[in-house]
């Protein structure tokens, strides 16, 4: 790889870019395969990788190798692929044991379906639209803060609110 890419890529040249991913991507796909095991998610981590490599770039100065620079914006990305699907997973374990979500699957005839999504759609509407995202949508805590135009934290915290009010409106009309 030769310096003067290196350099214009730093500079903004678009072309010297697309040739130092042209060149790179390969290894660092290779991280993100060994690190995560999984086709798809080392996919989606080299394409994050490249993504970020684009934003900081300009900031490169050469102290260690590229391809030592390239590991380690890897590696971070794959650290925050895994806490993002440990994030995931805990969600749904607990929604999966949550009481009110677990009425939607008690009934064949699908009244408890019905009535959680009435419900669902009486809450304040950054409760509701959070909800409808994740659960309805299939969205994750990112992709729904992107929409919302929020951060992750605050989908999780309309989410738990959420919760408890489905839950009080649960005792309610079990009463």
């Amino acid at each position: 790889m030769s310096a003067e890419l290196l350099n214009k890529a730093r500079e903004g040249d678009r072309d010297a870019f697309s040739q130092l991913v042209e060149a790179h991507y390969d290894f660092i796909h290779a991280i993100a395969w060994r690190w995560c095991g999984v086709a798809g998610d080392a996919e989606d981590i080299a394409q994050e990788a490249c993504i970020r490599m684009a934003r900081a770039i300009r900031d490169f100065k050469g102290q260690s190798g590229l391809k030592t620079w390239l590991y380690t914006l890897t590696l971070n990305v794959v650290r925050d692929h895994q806490r993002q699907m440990a994030r995931r997973r805990r969600d749904e374990n607990r929604l999966a044991s949550d009481p009110v979500f677990l009425a939607e699957r008690e009934t064949p005839d699908g009244a408890a379906e019905e009535w959680l999504w009435a419900a669902v759609r009486t809450l304040p509407d950054k409760q509701r639209d959070a909800v409808l995202l994740v659960h309805a949508e299939g969205l994750n805590h990112a992709a729904a803060a992107d929409v919302l135009g929020c951060s992750e934290k605050t989908i999780s915290w309309h989410l738990h609110d959420a919760r408890k009010r489905l839950k009080d409106l649960l005792k309610r009309e079990a009463v």
